[in-house]
């Protein structure tokens, strides 16, 4: 079997992207899209014109409802080669208005039901800010199931956990980058390459601290720069991998251990803390990467969500 068969033994496999044409040829059960991957898909030539026609349907709506329409588009067109759920992502400009999250998810919901698509196969990708994660409290009894993403720290997944959502999204890259990146030239990449990865390291700390106390919350590794990030967190719940790595996983023939095992996740070294809102923001706040990640995400997203909404306004023009 190639790494891609072995890892599926183990693991659920997702596609991080919106690029629905490249996902039948690695069978993934799932598919995640965030405003940047949207963005980048309907700048392609195989995708503008569903771009075009959505906008040309909707122009009457405010913009929105609009950019809203482009994303259940897409997840629609994923619903269609994927078996399992696909994630749709409320806008991170709403990152830290709980009411407003709540609000576009309930649209977001709206529209893939009037399609005919079931609850059951959408998760609502929600930032896990305190605002975030109290949205999806709300979402979670009402049904609505939740991915909560850009989470970098142990306490957002403590706090999404008590919250009850369906999913978290730690991003194992974007953590890497940013300890690669403050250690400078004392960064030994061979030293902290594979279980040592230090976004593999705290993706594996919250699996532990999950199965240890019971928390069905779902992790999946996500964000991932490299083969040996992905193959070190075999056995995660879940992994969200994008095309060029799938395809890399796909090319080699090289054996993928089991690295996350359930039955020795439990440990007397892990002790169950909780969070209410102010220990939420110090715990927060006293870890620089995660401050700093978590920032930089929202922002990121959010220019990728202006983009968006010209790239529709120019179209409706």
């Amino acid at each position: 079997m190639n790494q891609l068969e072995q890892l599926k033994r183990y693991t659920t496999v997702v596609a991080d992207t919106g690029n629905f044409r490249q996902l039948a040829q690695f069978a993934p059960r799932d598919a995640t899209t965030n405003p940047s991957l949207i963005l980048k898909a309907v700048q392609q030539p195989d995708y503008a014109p569903l771009l075009a026609e959505t906008v040309a349907a909707q122009r009457q709506l405010p913009l929105d409802q609009i950019v809203d329409q482009v994303l259940v588009r897409f997840g629609l067109e994923i619903l269609k080669v994927v078996p399992g759920r696909v994630s749709t992502e409320v806008d991170a400009r709403l990152s830290f208005d709980s009411a407003a999250t709540i609000e576009r998810a309930h649209r977001l919901i709206g529209l893939y039901q009037q399609a005919g698509i079931g609850r059951e196969r959408v998760l609502i990708k929600i930032a896990s800010t305190w605002e975030g994660i109290q949205a999806a409290r709300v979402l979670e009894r009402e049904g609505i199931r939740c991915n909560l993403t850009l989470l970098f720290a142990f306490c957002q997944a403590v706090a999404c956990g008590a919250a009850g959502v369906q999913l978290i999204s730690p991003f194992v890259g974007r953590i890497y980058d940013w300890h690669r990146k403050n250690a400078g030239s004392a960064w030994d990449e061979a030293a902290n390459a594979g279980i040592h990865d230090p976004g593999v390291r705290s993706v594996t700390q919250i699996w532990r601290y999950y199965k240890r106390f019971g928390i069905a919350t779902e992790v999946m590794g996500a964000s991932f720069r490299n083969v040996g990030q992905i193959t070190a967190l075999a056995g995660c719940d879940l992994l969200t991998i994008s095309p060029e790595l799938l395809a890399a996983l796909q090319a080699s023939d090289e054996p993928l251990p089991l690295q996350l095992d359930v039955a020795s996740a439990p440990g007397a070294d892990l002790q169950a803390v909780s969070y209410d809102e102010a220990g939420f923001r110090y715990a927060l706040n006293a870890d620089a990467m995660a401050t700093e990640k978590l920032a930089e995400g929202i922002r990121a997203f959010a220019s990728d969500a202006g983009k968006l909404d010209a790239m529709i306004e120019s179209l409706r023009a």
